[in-house]
């Protein structure tokens, strides 16, 4: 009789710690279910390319940005995408996305989708280097975009095929939607009003190859302004080809050409698609003119002798991250006032 007691108490123990564990186990693990929550994005930099490491050699589109915010910071690998994302504990991430329309706005699409980010209330810092007018920018500057417009989606042919004196392009109709888009104002103000008396970093180099040109926009030193940011995949270079991009930003109605570069429109339209683009920013700083002197050709411009490129690189991006993350900052910062919508002024 007692062994059958013994035996009965072990078997109801046994059921006791097997219950127990039956119950444990359907209780969720707190901290793999903190770990699954999506990052909540605050700010989120786009840049297209880095030259080498993200961190200590010579510095690309990427550099500034990373070492400020995200060293150290574990890579979120995004399937689709072409760099990893970055985050830290506020909320600001990044990613280097790849140059041109197809190669950015592919990454950024698999960015925005996935399930590892969250970008709700998300604002974007569309960020990198470009070329300038010598009547409207100069070397280093750097510039908030007002419009953003599409250089490529139209119809164009070769000039000896046209009237003399005419433009080479015209646009597709039915295609508006896709290839002009007009940043939120208030916004552009905030950034404007935020940094336009920051210091810009300058080079000898870049002072001297300023004073080839006439224009007294190219000759100055470089300052942080707005214009229409022109996007297209051709390195266009040339008094002609600069002269028909400002056709083409008056053709829409945007503001003057200021810069231009290769990515902006094309992941506006990815990020309108799925949050809007009211919170997005386009920044960019310039390391070329988009045409030669009046002393030299568009071949030599595009070709120079050593020693005869603008110089101003370095400082450039690096001046492109100090404006931008003036703008980050204010925003993470500040965030009960930001985070449902940029606030009026």
């Amino acid at each position: 009789m007692l062994t059958r007691c013994l035996k009965g108490a072990r078997w109801l123990a046994l059921c006791g710690l097997v219950a127990m564990a039956a119950g444990c186990a359907s209780v969720p693990d707190t901290r793999e279910t903190r770990a699954a929550q999506p990052v909540q994005v605050k700010v989120f930099v786009a840049a297209m390319f880095e030259i080498g490491q993200n961190s200590g050699d010579r510095a690309g589109e990427f550099q500034h940005w990373y070492e400020r915010y995200w060293k150290g910071a574990k890579p979120i690998t995004v399937p689709g995408a072409l760099n990893p994302v970055y985050c830290n504990a506020d909320g600001v991430c990044g990613a280097v996305l790849g140059m041109g329309k197809v190669n950015s706005s592919s990454s950024m699409q698999a960015i925005l989708l996935n399930p590892q980010l969250d970008f709700s209330k998300a604002y974007y810092v569309l960020s990198g280097v470009a070329g300038t007018p010598p009547s409207r920018g100069t070397i280093g500057d750097v510039s908030w975009a007002t419009w953003l417009v599409d250089y490529d989606l139209g119809h164009r042919w070769a000039p000896e095929e046209n009237k003399a004196g005419e433009p080479t392009f015209m646009p597709r109709k039915g295609y508006e939607d896709y290839r002009r888009f007009q940043l939120n104002p208030v916004l552009v103000n905030w950034a404007m009003n935020l940094t336009v008396d920051m210091p810009l970093k300058d080079s000898d180099q870049a002072r001297q190859y300023r004073l080839r040109y006439p224009d007294a926009a190219a000759r100055r030193a470089p300052s942080v302004s707005t214009g229409t940011h022109m996007t297209g995949d051709t390195f266009f270079h040339g008094p002609g080809m600069s002269k028909q991009a400002q056709y083409i930003a008056k053709l829409y109605g945007a503001d003057d050409y200021t810069i231009t570069e290769m990515e902006a429109a094309s992941l506006t339209l990815v990020i309108q698609r799925t949050h809007g683009i009211s919170r997005i920013m386009s920044l960019r700083g310039a390391v070329n003119f988009d045409q030669g002197n009046p002393k030299e050709t568009t071949l030599q411009h595009l070709d120079p002798a050593p020693g005869e490129t603008a110089g101003g690189f370095a400082e450039t991006v690096e001046n492109v991250a100090q404006v931008g993350s003036r703008v980050v900052d204010h925003i993470v910062q500040n965030w009960p006032q930001w985070q449902g919508g940029v606030p009026k002024r």
